[in-house]
This record gives structure tokens, sequence and C-alpha cells, in this order.
């Protein structure tokens, strides 16, 4: 069993569990040389993806089907056969969300789940796992109420883990090891005196974005925030 205080442990010195298969029954820890970001400031919003954003084509939300999100991107796929996620990860991300520390962002069409990705929030960084498309822009739109969503929440750092030409397009960047060493410590730092893996006083607020202009009857943080919002959170398209 992996286990999740060992995994907010991992995090916060910069490793993270990969497994060699779906049916893989052990774990790894990695910690690239390289590795990928994307700076908060720096995210590419197209203009295409700022249409499909204001079309209300998609609903976005939050936390609503971790599980699914989860499974969808462990799932086998024609351009993917396999995956690094196995039962034992999943398992374990599994706890870390109950326990309010792992959060999904799901992208819905017809109320059918079509696109999301899920990640561990730790301190004032956000380390993004893995994300799936089953519609055209369904992940970039996740990924842009994502970055939304950290930034009002205050947070300094989200971590791609390895760079992708899909996350080069939309403003990720590799950088050393030693340079991610130093934005790590400076998300986490804050919590310093309370320990790796404790949500202290300071702690960014994941949440922040649904306080800051609740949906009209919204009664939950998994209500559905409009496109059209989130391309005023990010400003000025490329």
């Amino acid at each position: 069993m992996l286990d999740p205080d060992l995994l907010l442990r991992a995090y916060s010195v910069g490793v993270f569990p990969m497994a060699d298969s779906r049916a893989a029954r052990d774990v790894y820890w990695v910690e690239p040389k390289a590795r990928g970001i994307l700076p908060l400031d720096g995210f590419r919003l197209s203009r295409s993806l700022a249409k499909t954003l204001r079309s209300g084509r998609f609903q976005t939300t939050v936390d609503r089907a971790f599980p699914g999100v989860v499974a969808a991107c462990a799932a086998a796929t024609a351009d993917r056969p396999d995956t690094w996620i196995n039962p034992a990860i999943e398992r374990a991300y599994g706890e870390l969300h109950r326990r309010g520390h792992a959060h999904s962002v799901e992208t819905w069409a017809d109320g059918e789940l079509v696109g999301g990705l899920y990640g561990v929030s730790l301190g004032r960084a956000f380390f993004g796992e893995s994300m799936f498309s089953r519609a055209t822009d369904a992940s970039k739109v996740a990924l842009a109420h994502l970055v939304a969503r950290l930034r009002v929440g205050g947070f300094r750092l989200l971590d791609c883990q390895f760079i992708t030409s899909h996350l080069a397009s939309l403003g990720a960047v590799e950088v050393s090891r030693d340079v991610y060493v130093g934005l790590l410590d400076s998300a986490l730092g804050f919590a310093a005196a309370a320990g790796a893996g404790d949500a202290a006083a300071g702690a960014a607020d994941f949440f922040a974005l649904d306080r800051l202009d609740p949906p009209e009857g919204a009664t939950s943080v998994s209500a559905p925030i409009s496109g059209l919002r989130i391309t005023q959170l990010l400003g000025q398209t490329s």
C-alpha cells in the first residue's frame, strides 16, 4: 500500500510516484533532472480557447467526480495503450482526496464527463498529476479553469512534472532541478514551522474562486464556474 502521508512528504521534497504499467504491483519514486512547470502568469489563453470558454459548450466543476477523473486518466486509449497509474496509486490519491489534499477539475458536455485533470495541493503549490480528454479542447478548458483557480487562491507554483507539446503550447516551461527546488521551497516555506503535510494558516485556498463570484443558486463548491468568468480572470488572449 502507498501511504498517503509518505506521498505528501515526497511532494514536499520534489519527488512523486509512478508505476511501470497499469498492471504493475510496484511503485517507484521519480525526481526529474528537468521539471515541467506552468508559470501562473504565463498561461497562454489563445483566442480559439477563449472563444470555446465563452461559448458555454463545456461546464466545468471541481471535486464532483474525482474517482471518475482518475479512472479516465488511468484508462488505455488509442494514443496511450498503457499508463503509469496502477491501483495502488489510484487508491492513495483517493485517500488524499478524502483528506482534502487532492483535487479534480472536471469538464462536462451535456451531462457527460469529457475531460479533466487531478493533482495534489500542498502549501502554495499544486502538483498536476494527469489529465484526459474525450472531446476537442476539453482538457485545455480544465487547465484554464485550474490556472484561474490557483491565481485567485494565492498559489505560487503549478508543477507539471514533465513537458509535453500540449502543455508547452499552453505556456509550460522546463526548469532545472535546482531551479525547481527553489520554487518549491518558496511555495512551501511559509509552513516550515508547521511541518510538510500540515495545512497551516497561510496556506493557499483552492476554493477561493467559488466564494469570489458564486454562480446564481450555487449551493456547493462543485457548482460550475462560467467560462466567461475564467477568460476575464486569465486576462488578455495571445
